[in-house]
């Protein structure tokens, strides 16, 4: 039977690896939309300056309008002379030189908003490296300055600024009910052929020395929406206005309603996806391809 993902390798391509860092502020978004302004469109028309041709970039996870990125993956297949010809003749390896010249046309591409984002490293990847089925987890930030914090107009870009008083011990033991795997349907905006059960590892809250909660939630893969409509959730937890098992509780019904409300998207960060070992990354890949098809989603996962 042939084999319905055959690798780069088996193609004879170069699979390149990109790690990347973007102000999600001035973008809708990372997805390509036609007629709106998108990191990966951004990325994929520098590539193509470089490249002659049309690239599409696989990426770890796909970020809402206004959601930043601090390490970000995505990669791409490149055709062997293509890897080969990258420094132009001169003596500088191929990754360095692609890094380079993205970051180079990126401020051709972006005008103004050169400097948004930024390609942090290139690297051929090793066999079976895949952006998105490869990753172990993935992990988010999100800030809130409550009631009683002092606001910096300095960090207004990437913090809630929340006008009422938050009991974080509530929040924390609200949050705490959802760790492990579960249907995160009642925290998420549903795509068709997708399913909405993940494994929740971490989702806790911590006051900074600035008075600034943050918010560390980590899973295996995060549906459309899930951190933000958790942190919408847990405000009301933090506020009062419902007890700490009320998450749980929705959660448990699959409830989405009127009280379902998605907190704000320029606090939220994704701040690093996990990888087993190179030897592990084909093997994971099919797993994860394997449980979702399984599940009898094979369409796309998150």
């Amino acid at each position: 039977m042939q084999n319905p993902h055959p690798s780069p390798e088996e193609l004879g391509l170069v699979r390149v690896r990109l790690d990347i860092a973007y102000d999600g502020g001035p973008f809708s978004g990372w997805a390509v939309q036609p007629g709106l302004v998108t990191v990966q469109g951004a990325l994929e028309e520098a590539l193509a300056l470089i490249l002659r041709r049309r690239v599409r970039l696989t990426v770890a996870g796909r970020t809402d309008a206004g959601v930043h990125a601090r390490g970000q993956v995505a990669h791409l297949d490149l055709k062997q002379d293509e890897w080969d010809s990258l420094n132009r003749g001169h003596d500088v390896e191929p990754s360095l030189a692609l890094q380079r010249r993205i970051n180079g046309a990126l401020g051709r591409v972006l005008g103004n908003l050169t400097g948004a984002v930024q390609v942090l490293s290139v690297a051929a990847a090793a066999p079976g490296f895949d952006a998105r089925f490869s990753a172990l987890w993935r992990r988010y930030s999100y800030r809130i300055a409550d009631g009683s914090t002092a606001r910096d107009p300095l960090q207004r870009a990437q913090t809630l600024w929340f006008n009422h008083d938050l009991d974080m011990d509530l929040m924390n033991a609200g949050a705490v009910e959802l760790i492990g795997l579960g249907d995160f349907k009642a925290f998420a905006k549903p795509r068709v052929g997708s399913t909405t059960i993940r494994t929740l590892q971490h989702f806790d809250f911590t006051r900074q020395d600035d008075g600034v909660i943050n918010i560390n939630i980590q899973a295996d893969a995060f549906c459309h929406n899930m951190v933000r409509a958790l942190t919408g959730a847990a405000l009301r937890v933090g506020r009062g206005v419902e007890g700490p098992h009320w998450m749980r509780e929705r959660q448990l019904a699959g409830v989405r309603d009127a009280k379902s409300v998605l907190a704000g998207a320029h606090p939220l960060v994704f701040e690093e996806v996990n990888y087993p070992d190179s030897a592990e990354f084909g093997e994971r890949a099919t797993l994860t391809r394997a449980r979702r098809t399984h599940a009898g989603h094979p369409g796309t996962p998150f």
